[in-house]
């Protein structure tokens, strides 16, 4: 979805001016809000019945402040929205007010990779050398941390601080290579404070990641050869390159507004290689030390299913096998490293994959967290496979996290997992359904008050 200025068009921009302050965004939102239309809620229920927990902001790489994805999601008819940038907390308190202002729910939380070689007593995984959930690096894996109270958001912060200077220093290094194959074709360099960090929030926070250094080459390509089949050609000459049909059509459109992302997908999935380093694990540390953590916080730590990938819907990852050739075995390894949940993208599998993985998360007690990953303006907020009644569950799961990250911010025995909530004995499938009554019966205006919800869900009486 492009963001594409409607209304007061000034105060929309302002909006998501990443130059602005939160404040000032906040402010410019709270205009636009005021002329939305009113959402239909009928006996506590909104009528979309879609979600998304996966969407990133520019606090990583993406073309939208926090609070510009909280009216994008309210104008896609979303009932809630969830940022998770990569190595960054940074967008949780803009993203809470926003979808605040818009009048839906929301949750917050980041996103990391983690070393994933060894069970928590040392004993090394059968699939440590494989690839498992990560394009790019065996042993490795995605993960998201989602829910975080609000009190916790400061300690997630400092936690994920040597996270992001690690990854800096490699991407720093990684920025000279790149300026080493420019300069063979005879284009100017990458300067790594001007060019990536200086369009990153690494001084607000937020991460600095492959997306970044991409989009400065990107940049510098399209500076080089001009719009156009000039960049077609120049792309396949100088570097072999050779984008599918499709994406050479976008690219040779001289009037392509989303020129610099359409090409970066294509950096992603045929020059990046030429580039990368492994990270290390200062960058990509532990499994069970970031879910011990996440825990410890009243977040929760859900593994991120990927599964073999046939043509990839965002253009940026090959057709490749990942996890599920050793995936029972790895959802084992999952559950006995910590994790509480499991979160995957109904949009980028297929039936017998979800059928699979949902049969496993509840065959071993993990929560079904889902979400679209967002960060390019060609992606869509909407789910529609949300609608379905099959996936029905993930909406009160949606429900439930709003509920879990709301009441914890304001009593920790209030936590979905907490040992201290009274409700800890119920099967999960009873405690979700419960906590998702609880969500969609908080006043989404007010972020920092439960109200009578807090007392009626300790109480059981969402409990039927």
């Amino acid at each position: 979805m492009a963001f594409s200025p409607s209304g007061p068009a000034s105060r929309r921009l302002r909006v998501n001016e990443a130059a602005a302050t939160r404040e000032e965004r906040l402010g410019a939102l709270a205009d636009v809000a005021a002329a939305l239309p009113p959402r239909i809620v009928s006996a506590g229920v909104s009528p979309g019945g879609e979600s998304n927990n996966h969407v990133h902001t520019i606090y990583s790489f993406s073309p939208y402040a926090p609070a510009m994805a909280a009216l994008l999601a309210r104008e896609a008819g979303l009932e809630v929205a969830g940022s998770v940038d990569h190595d960054s907390i940074s967008a949780s308190r803009e993203m809470v007010a926003a979808c605040a202002l818009v009048g839906i729910g929301s949750v917050t939380g980041c996103e990391l990779r983690v070393g994933f070689r060894s069970a928590p007593d040392g004993r090394p995984f059968p699939f440590a050398g494989r690839k498992i959930n990560n394009p790019d690096s065996p042993g490795i894996v995605y993960m998201t941390i989602q829910g975080v109270p609000a009190g916790s958001v400061d300690a997630l912060s400092d936690f994920l601080k040597p996270i992001r200077a690690a990854r800096l220093k490699r991407t720093t290094r990684m920025a000279i290579s790149a300026s080493a194959i420019l300069g063979d074709a005879g284009i100017e360099g990458i300067d790594m404070e001007r060019d990536v960090v200086g369009r990153s929030k690494a001084a607000e926070g937020g991460g600095v990641t492959e997306r970044h250094l991409l989009a400065a080459v990107a940049e510098r390509l399209i500076g080089h050869y001009g719009r156009g089949v000039s960049l077609v050609s120049g792309l396949a000459k100088d570097f072999a390159l050779k984008p599918s049909p499709k994406v050479a059509a976008l690219l040779s459109d001289s009037d392509n507004p989303m020129l610099t992302y359409d090409l970066l997908g294509v950096l992603k999935s045929g020059f990046l290689d030429r580039i990368f380093e492994q990270p290390d694990s200062e960058e990509c540390p532990d499994a069970a030390r970031v879910v011990a953590f996440a825990r410890s916080i009243g977040a929760i730590p859900a593994y991120a299913y990927l599964g073999d990938v046939g043509e990839s819907p965002t253009g940026d990852k090959k057709a490749e096998k990942f996890e599920d050739d050793f995936i029972e075995e790895l959802f084992d390894a999952v559950k006995a490293t910590g994790y509480l949940g499991v979160a995957y993208m109904p949009p980028r599998n297929t039936p017998a994959q979800l059928e699979r993985v949902r049969r496993l998360c509840d065959e071993r007690g993990l929560m079904q967290i889902s979400g679209v990953d967002i960060n390019s303006p060609r992606q869509s907020f909407n789910c529609p496979e949300l609608r379905r009644p099959e996936f029905a569950n993930l909406g009160d799961a949606t429900w439930a996290l709003v509920a879990h990250e709301r009441l914890s911010s304001v009593d920790p025995n209030a936590g979905l997992f907490s040992s201290g909530n009274p409700l800890a004995q119920l099967p999960l499938s009873d405690r979700i359904r419960d906590y998702a009554k609880a969500g969609r019966a908080l006043d989404l205006s007010r972020p920092q008050e439960p109200g009578a919800v807090l007392g009626d869900l300790m109480k059981g009486r969402f409990t039927r």
